[in-house]
């Protein structure tokens, strides 16, 4: 019985990574990559995504959307150009 079990994992296995012809005529084979990884891998893939995502300047801040009725056009703040916050450390001397 255990090895009927095991053969029966073994053929999951292998029918996952060859993957369906049919998904394979229809999705790029990047995709396909991304199908074939274990979710420990794709979760550490994406860890490695968005690590670089921000090294690149990119920002977690949502984009305005005019359309929302909580759109308020007066609180939108402009970002500064050097990517960085606005907000500056104060110097204390004496303390």
């Amino acid at each position: 019985m255990n090895e009927d079990r095991a053969m029966s994992q073994a053929t999951a296995t292998a029918g996952r990574r060859s993957g369906s012809p049919a998904l394979e005529r229809c999705v790029e084979e990047e995709v396909l990559e991304w199908y074939r990884m274990s979710p420990r891998d794709r979760w550490l893939e994406s860890l490695r995504l968005w690590d670089t995502f921000l090294l690149l300047g990119g920002q977690l801040d949502p984009e305005p959307d005019s359309q929302s009725p909580f759109y308020d056009e007066q609180s939108r703040r402009r970002s500064p150009t050097d990517g960085r916050s606005s907000v500056r450390a104060v110097r204390r001397s004496g303390v």
